[in-house]
This record gives C-alpha cells, structure tokens and sequence, in this order.
C-alpha cells in the first residue's frame, strides 16, 4: 500500500491537513513543501517521500507550523471552519439548483462498496495475493465515506466543543 503523507500531517498538523481537503490547499501544501525543502513547490512525490522518512525534529516542526498557522489565521480574523463550511455549503447548493442526482448517487455506490467489501471480508476469507490491493480499495472507499459523511453532515459539534476546550486552556482557562 502506498504511503500517504496526508495522514500523517493529519496527525501531526491537522489544522493544515484540514486545508489540504478544501479551498485553501495550495497553501497548506506550499508551507508543508516550504518546511521541507525551502521551497513552496516540490512535487507532491518528494513530499510524500519527506513525510515517510521524517524524523521527530521535522514533524515537530511541522506542529510548530501548524500552531503559528493557526496563530495567524485567528489574527487575521479568518474562520477556517466557516471557510470549509461555505465550501461544502456552495457544493450542496448547487446540487440542489441543477437537481444533480449524481453525488447522491455515486455517494449511495461508495457507501454499498465500502460496507459491501466489509461483509465480504466479515464472511469469506481473503486470498494471500488479493489482500493488498483488497486493503488498498477499502482504505480509499473508508476516506470516501469520511468525505461523504462531511459533505452530508458537515463538522460535528462535538469537534468544535473539543475546539473551543483546547482554545480555552490555551488561554488559562478563560
């Protein structure tokens, strides 16, 4: 299975791993290319091969840029969630203005595959020389159902009770 470094960045930076999936990407992948290699605009190849091989001072510091990103986003007074929230809301709008019936339907094929697949491997075993790519499909199907339940659902308000928590401890307590 091929490494995604999107993961990782998750995990590490998920404020900027959350650009990544929307509007602003080019700029989360440019500050990412930036701390890597001094430059805005390494392929995407040579970021995936950084993040695989970094080392714990590189992915802190890609914390470090993840915090400062943060930092001037809320001094710039730019709502990152609203940002996101608009452009889920702009793609639902339009569905709804041309009665597109295809990200319904693609949406319902994804979530029957994804759970299709999942039976299949509750009740029949794999073959050894299936299983990577097996796991490959099913790793893609399980981010499209994530991007579905986003497109659908949007943020859950658990997440942003979890942010105004951690923003509140950030500033003693207040």
């Amino acid at each position: 299975m091929a490494f995604n470094w999107l993961d990782t960045l998750r995990t590490v930076a998920p404020t900027l791993a959350s650009l990544a999936g929307g509007p602003l990407a080019g700029t989360a992948v440019s500050a990412v290319s930036h701390l890597l290699f001094g430059k805005p605009d390494a392929p995407e190849d040579e970021i995936a091969q950084a993040m695989a091989t970094a080392n714990p001072e590189t992915l802190a510091k890609l914390k470090q840029l993840d915090n400062d990103f943060k930092t001037q986003m809320k001094q710039l007074d730019i709502d990152l969630e609203r940002i996101a929230a608009e452009d889920r809301s702009s793609a639902r709008q339009r569905e709804v203005q041309v009665k597109d019936k295809i990200p319904g339907v693609m949406a319902m094929a994804v979530l029957v595959g994804f759970f299709g697949l999942l039976a299949l491997l509750a009740f029949k075993p794999l073959p050894q020389i299936a299983e990577a790519p097996f796991n490959v499909m099913l790793g893609a199907l399980g981010a499209m159902v994530t991007a579905i339940a986003q497109y659908y659902f949007g943020s859950s308000s658990s997440s942003r009770a979890k942010d105004t928590t951690i923003a509140a401890l950030s500033n003693g307590g207040r």
